[in-house]
């Protein structure tokens, strides 16, 4: 499944002729690592940033630090700041974010969820929470990768 979201991403943006940056923490590098594996993916991926905590979340992609550091950087808000910001660092077309938590911690009431964000340049196109079941950090962080990258499938495949 994983690899039939990625090829659709690709041919997508090749076909358009746009490129797409990632800005990830909760994921790891699972975005980029995706993307990067894709044939042809220096001609549609810019790259990807992870960034973890509010300082190099607030340096790299601007998130405003005093409303980050309220939701420990995991909300609506920040994702949407974090896609919208990669698009200006990568130069790149498509932005795509991820932030949130793969482990129980008492900044989330021990809750797993993370919020993703898609944007074209400056213009939001989704934005959504996402809720996981108890299962190992690992399978929760590919889970939100999956999920994230199937939603950019389906703005590129059938628009907004």
């Amino acid at each position: 499944m994983g690899m039939t979201n990625i090829r659709i991403i690709r041919d997508q943006l090749l076909r358009g002729r746009k490129t797409v940056a990632v800005a990830e923490s909760v994921t790891a590098g699972l975005l980029q690592f995706r993307l990067a594996g894709a044939e042809d993916a220096a001609q549609f991926f810019q790259g990807g940033i992870t960034a973890y905590n509010l300082g190099q979340k607030y340096r790299h992609l601007r998130v405003e630090p005093i409303h980050a550091q309220s939701c420990n950087c995991v909300d609506e808000q920040v994702a949407i700041e974090m896609a919208k910001n990669v698009c200006r660092l990568f130069c790149s077309q498509w932005g795509l974010s991820i932030t949130g938590y793969a482990t129980p911690v008492p900044e989330s009431d021990n809750r797993l969820y993370a919020w993703y964000a898609i944007t074209q340049g400056d213009e939001l196109l989704l934005s959504q929470q996402l809720h996981a079941t108890s299962a190992t950090p690992s399978a929760v962080q590919e889970w939100y990768a999956e999920m994230a990258l199937s939603a950019f499938a389906n703005i590129l495949t059938y628009g907004h």
